[in-house]
């Protein structure tokens, strides 16, 4: 018998749910939201440095780059793999209140 994608997706679901309990679920759920949003936050940090050591060999200046993350993050905005011109725009845009 071969199993589809779907079908093994709802049987590690009941697996979890005999496993854990359906009340402990939610909590969870919770849990793993505020990991993979510090993984996040993580990954963001390690690529603002990466980009400031690369503007700075490059005899940049790192200061307005990280002015541009720091208000991009303010406004939710992920600046990973974005121009500055791109983040310039977003961040307008999220300022005009849209």
């Amino acid at each position: 018998m071969v199993l589809g994608m779907n079908e093994i997706v709802i049987i590690v679901l009941f697996i979890v749910l005999l496993l854990v309990g359906s009340k402990k679920i939610p909590e969870l759920a919770r849990a793993f939201g505020r990991a993979m949003g510090e993984f996040k936050r993580g990954k963001m940090e390690i690529e603002r440095e990466l980009a400031q050591q690369a503007q700075q060999k490059s005899g940049g200046t790192a200061a307005p780059r990280t002015d541009l993350y720091r208000a991009a993050e303010a406004l939710g905005i992920d600046p990973s793999g974005k121009s500055e011109a791109q983040l310039r725009e977003e961040i307008a845009y999220r300022a005009r209140g849209a």
